[in-house]
């Protein structure tokens, strides 16, 4: 029996990178998967080449309460309640610094990879009590744990919020069963990277790490048994300092 059968997974950010690695991930353990992003081309992209047809391509705007409450009803209808939820929806500007970043710039970075996170937790909230339990996994980044330059102060902001969420939603859902795990990956190779003010270049993007490597720890955090909850993991590439 697949680790993860029987579960309903929802993925933001699915269509590229890390989310589209979780996705793959999940529904290779036998998870009814759930398919988020903004790019419907992207999603569609994916969910054909998932195993199995339990697969759901939504279009939304996690920032978006109105479209993220209409899109997880749609998700309960279709594949039933959702019992894993990852937040991996993410953006960031070129322009980053707290002297130079335009306000409406700080407000769409945060909006997305925080208040997205708050949004999504929200519309799975009642669904995982009545379950008797669930599992939430926010993808944040080493600047989640420490101010960077190179991440900015709207996305380090963002990724810093994220653990507050993370550890608020295991005091206070806990006693529910629900169980949240906030991830801290490294250098990843995944698009984003393409809209840093310098590029990295191609040698250092060849021994930082995949994507994969990233959905293997969202699986560990999914896969461990209810009464088991990991709070954080750290994941970094063997080239890149953590000390």
């Amino acid at each position: 029996m697949s680790i993860l059968e029987n579960q309903v997974a929802a993925v933001t950010g699915a269509g590229t990178g890390i989310g589209r690695a979780v996705a793959e991930a999940f529904a290779r353990e036998g998870a009814a998967v759930a398919l988020l992003g903004r790019r419907e081309e992207k999603l569609l992209d994916v969910a054909a080449q998932l195993p199995g047809d339990r697969v759901l391509a939504c279009s939304c705007d996690v920032s978006s309460r109105t479209q993220v409450a209409g899109v997880f009803e749609r998700i309960r209808e279709r594949l039933g309640a959702v019992s894993l939820l990852v937040n991996n929806a993410g953006i960031n500007t070129v322009v980053r610094g707290l002297a130079n970043i335009e306000p409406s710039d700080w407000d769409h970075v945060v909006a997305v990879n925080l208040t997205g996170a708050f949004n999504c937790i929200r519309a799975v909230l009642p669904g995982m009590r009545e379950l008797g339990g669930g599992v939430i996994i926010n993808v944040s980044s080493i600047a989640g744990k420490r101010a960077a330059k190179v991440a900015g102060v709207a996305y380090v902001a963002s990724k810093h919020g994220m653990v507050g969420l993370t550890h608020s939603t295991n005091l206070e859902e806990g006693v529910h069963g629900i169980r949240s795990t906030v991830i801290f990956p490294g250098e990843v190779d995944t698009p984003i990277l393409d809209v840093r003010p310098e590029q990295v270049p191609a040698e250092r993007r060849e021994r930082i790490l995949r994507s994969e490597d990233v959905a293997a720890c969202v699986l560990l955090a999914a896969g461990l048994p209810p009464h088991a909850c990991v709070p954080e993991i750290v994941i970094t590439p063997t080239i890149q300092s953590y000390a």
